[in-house]
């Protein structure tokens, strides 16, 4: 089987790694330091996010020179570095590559900037005239809050569907297309394994850039069920492209793949992007925001398998990144609560134990799952969302054009906590950190979990080597059944079970408790856990 179809791929969000200089940065030698980690605790892959030269309007995300390395985070050597010290340990390297923008310091918009209206240089983004009435080009709206559209003195606009630092390419340009798939030679010839591909449905924009009044986050499904899909997400037109980037990388060694980034429903609409001759994986983000009932996770389960399966491709699971409220703290609110855009001190707090237990057995849920799956760093330690981070130490763009309407991501993206007694929790080897650590990360650093049995990570130590020596990704589900509020299923031998409901769910008469993500008593098992069982 390829690797991809069932691996476990663990997220690195660089800057809150492990930091090896004291800046309060992470940083590549910082990662390279804890690969060791990754290995020990038994994931297939890495995947780092944007460590690319960037002014950092969106932490990296706003991308200058997509062929080097920021001087915060080290080198173009320490690139090199850390996928061979990766390679050696066993571990393939995925990198974030930013099609749909670029940063306002790249050196192609500072020369649109300087060049006219109607000129090449302007061609390679959305340049428009305004309206008559000198209002933008169209009703869009940044994902980040405020206009999607921001003004030059000579009176033209351009397009930026996130921060105003970040300009939304043209991708009908030739010279876009031709610059990407350079890139993508680029980090392929330095021995990369694949691409994450940021805003991978975005690419492409309705030709007419018609008006849309629906608010805009970036998911494709605001409209009603089956109604128009919004102009400037999902159009067709994108898989042509990933079609030509498929056959680049299938001419290089050694199966690397594209991980789609992709907001989209229904299922069928993102099945789409993983067809045999486009990209090999894409984030199941209606799994992620499933909520936490037994019909729900039923339904988006079976839905998902499915869909992918029409099109010969894996599911690929996703609980928490660096773009959503850690599942720790998202299952510790009321069931049913939508996903908020980050909870601040002033927000209700989610219950910390509940969701922490909850978490625990939503982790077993999906490690237990056929195809892929994906974890975001910390998650391994149980660590929460930092939801009293002071707001004046927020960075994230959300809330400045929000103006605090919206909290935004920085209580997902606080650094690590290594060691409990060192300074900034063994983050680095200072006090300094770029977002300030709450208390409770001294009690859940990695040196305080590691060999304990019934911490957290011992938990997925547990789960992931079970998962591979049971085979579970290049498994099959089969659906048990029992009471609405329980979930159960067999994936070849082993039966897994998860109890929704508010009173104990029994397991089958002779049934071997291999793992549980709360202590069980005999076969009852309580509310808010999962347990993985075979049958004698």
């Amino acid at each position: 089987m390829k690797w991809w179809r069932d691996a476990v791929i663990y997220q690195v969000y660089p800057r809150s790694f492990a930091d090896s200089d004291g800046d309060g940065i992470g940083d590549l030698p910082g990662i390279i330091s804890r690969l060791g980690h990754l290995a020990a605790l038994g994931v297939d892959a890495v995947w780092l996010s944007p460590f690319y030269p960037s002014p950092q309007a969106d932490a990296g995300y706003d991308v200058a020179d997509y062929r080097d390395v920021d001087p915060i985070f080290g080198r173009l050597a320490d690139a090199d570095k850390l996928i061979a010290s990766a390679h050696s340990l066993g571990l393939r390297v995925i990198v974030d590559l930013v099609p749909n923008h670029t940063s306002a310091q790249h050196p192609w918009f500072q020369a649109a900037l300087a060049a006219a209206p109607g000129s090449r240089e302007r061609d390679r983004y959305v340049f428009r005239d305004g309206r008559a009435d000198g209002s933008p080009p169209n009703s869009w709206q940044s994902v980040f809050g405020g206009d999607a559209w921001s003004q030059l003195p000579d009176g033209q606009w351009y397009l930026h569907l996130f921060d105003a630092g970040q300009p939304d390419l043209n991708w009908d340009n030739p010279e876009v297309r031709a610059e990407f798939e350079d890139i993508l030679r680029f980090w392929l010839d330095r021995g990369v394994d694949g691409f994450r591909v940021d805003v991978a449905h975005g690419l492409v924009k309705q030709a007419d850039l018609a008006d849309w009044h629906l608010p805009m986050v970036p998911l494709t499904s605001e409209g009603t069920e089956g109604g128009p899909r919004p102009p400037m997400w999902d159009q067709d037109g994108v898989h042509e492209i990933y079609r030509r980037w498929r056959k680049i990388l299938d001419g290089y060694e050694g199966e690397r793949i594209l991980v789609a980034e992709a907001w989209v429903q229904p299922a069928e609409r993102l099945a789409a992007y993983v067809r045999p001759d486009e990209m090999h994986q894409a984030f199941n983000f209606e799994y992620l925001e499933a909520s936490w009932t037994a019909a729900a996770q039923r339904s988006v389960i079976s839905r998902s398998l499915a869909a992918s399966a029409a099109v010969g491709a894996p599911t690929t699971w996703v609980l928490s990144n660096h773009d959503v409220i850690r599942h720790a703290s998202r299952l510790g609110l009321p069931v049913g609560t939508p996903r908020p855009n980050g909870i601040g001190a002033g927000d209700k707090q989610p219950d910390a134990g509940l969701g922490l237990r909850r978490a625990r057995a939503a982790t077993l849920l999906m490690l237990a799952l056929p195809g892929s799956a994906y974890l975001y760093q910390g998650e391994e330690l149980g660590l929460p969302e930092h939801t009293t981070l002071p707001d004046s130490s927020r960075q994230d763009p959300t809330w400045f054009r929000t103006h605090g309407a919206s909290v935004g991501r920085d209580g997902c993206r606080v650094p690590v906590p290594w060691e409990a007694d060192a300074p900034s929790y063994g983050f680095g080897p200072s006090d300094r950190s770029w977002l300030p650590q709450p208390a409770v990360f001294g009690e859940l650093a990695l040196d305080r979990q590691v060999g304990v049995p019934g911490s957290t990570y011992s938990l997925y130590v547990s789960a992931l080597r079970l998962r591979r020596e049971l085979g579970l990704g290049a498994g099959e589900l089969a659906w048990v059944g029992g009471p609405d509020d329980v979930v159960a299923f067999s994936n070849g031998d082993l039966l897994v079970l998860t109890n929704f409901g508010s009173a104990a769910a029994e397991l089958p008469e002779g049934a071997e408790v291999l793992l549980s993500s709360e202590p069980v008593n005999g076969r009852s098992v309580p509310t808010d856990v999962t347990v993985w069982a075979r049958l004698s």
